[in-house]
């Protein structure tokens, strides 16, 4: 088997133009040949590639492979450890330490509760979209709005400051600045954050934030936590709500049926995760020798997991590459990612969407794209979340 195992040799591959929701050609073509690639990381340091459904699915679930920033084999100099607080990057215990004092936070059914508010929020964006008449930006006239005012409501950012944090955000995880902009963009967002906690500490409010003052939990380990949740709980989200509205848009078979049948729009949610896979892919280091798909993993070697080709991969998913809203197994997806590191706000993400694509498509039935398809700019690979830098759309002034 290793002498015919396929190669990739670079990352992130670009997307074809005409193809813009699909993953890499590179990508997909890797996954034909098997669920497991070698890849070489920068610096000619070994590692592999694995884009197979299950596969992905084992390492997430498995202990010997660790998720520490500092492990990561990936470049020849060391990386330190993550700061404080940033839990993606970190194994239990110290995970746990951070993910436990959360998880009471963001249930199911507090979620659920955050229904009505989210409703309003995404009222207004609408409300205001229709002020302002055909055509618009739907990324800056909808769907960064919307998660980034619930996201900072939950925490307790205050209005006034939601905007210069939202382009903060932008910044760093948008793979288009300089290395210089977007030290500059971090270090601005983490001095932010340092003053929202000490704010906090002395005037506690009814958000998450004041509620965390009140554990163990230090000052740099809330601004941490806090980074962690405003950048996943904003960026994902946003991205989700542009690309997969872009997504329907270019589907019109499924757009209608999903305007024709409000009982759709929980799977629609589902398979839209699926099918756009916003999240590409994340890494993770053996901790010892590891058997996967026939090849021995080394201690020590960083493994890339390929979340996009894993949701189109033909053995768990009929017709992978088919928008399919209807589709009964979408959700077991791997969106959201799998095991201790599955997404604390999984729910609080599927609300929002569920929520701004029923009422997107409702209150405007003639919703089009106002420039050519190929038109339409895309984020690089680069970033950090895949989506659009803008997705220019009208509609018949009419429905206004």
């Amino acid at each position: 088997m290793s002498e015919s195992l396929h190669t990739v040799t670079t990352l992130p591959a670009t997307r074809q133009s005409d193809c813009p929701f699909d993953p890499p050609a590179e990508l997909i073509d890797a996954r034909r040949h098997g669920p497991i690639s070698r890849y070489t990381h920068p610096g000619g340091i070994p590692g592999w590639l694995i884009t197979g459904y299950d596969l992905v699915r084992s390492v997430l679930a498995d202990s010997r492979f660790s998720s520490r920033k500092d492990l990561l084999n990936v470049v020849d100099f060391e990386i330190p450890p993550a700061p404080p607080g940033e839990f993606l990057l970190m194994d239990d215990p110290e995970h746990r330490r951070y993910r436990k004092p959360l998880m009471g936070k963001f249930t199911v059914r507090r979620m659920r509760l955050l229904t009505e508010r989210i409703e309003q929020v995404t009222a207004d964006r609408l409300d205001a979209m229709e002020k302002a008449g055909p055509p618009t930006d739907l990324v800056t006239a909808f769907a960064k709005p919307i998660p980034t005012i619930v996201i900072c409501e939950i925490l307790g950012v205050p209005y006034e400051d939601r905007g210069s944090f939202q382009q903060q955000i932008d910044t760093f995880m948008g793979g288009e600045v300089s290395d210089e902009e977007l030290i500059a963009a971090y270090t601005a967002t983490q001095e932010y954050l340092a003053q929202l906690v000490a704010a906090k500490r002395a005037n506690p409010t009814d958000d998450v934030l004041s509620e965390l003052t009140d554990s163990d939990l230090t000052d740099e380990e809330l601004k941490g936590i806090s980074l962690v949740l405003l950048a996943a709980g904003f960026d994902t989200t946003a991205n989700m709500l542009a690309l997969g509205t872009f997504a329907l848009l270019q589907n019109p078979a499924q757009l209608a049926a999903l305007r024709a049948d409000p009982a759709l729009t929980d799977g629609a949610v589902e398979e839209l995760l699926r099918y756009l896979s916003v999240a590409k892919t994340f890494m993770r280091t053996a901790l010892e020798d590891v058997e996967l798909g026939g090849q021995t993993i080394k201690a020590g070697t960083t493994v890339v997991l390929s979340y996009h080709t894993a949701n189109r991969d033909p053995e768990r998913f009929a017709d992978p590459h088919v928008l399919d809203l209807r589709r009964q197994e979408a959700g077991g997806h791997l969106a959201f990612s799998h095991g201790i590191h599955q997404c604390l706000g999984q729910q609080l993400a599927r609300i929002e969407m569920r929520v701004a694509f029923r009422a997107l498509v409702d209150r405007f039935p003639t919703l089009r794209l106002a420039v050519p398809a190929e038109e339409v700019a895309l984020r690089p690979e680069t970033a950090d979340i895949f989506g659009v830098k803008s997705l220019p759309v009208t509609w018949d002034k009419a429905e206004s």
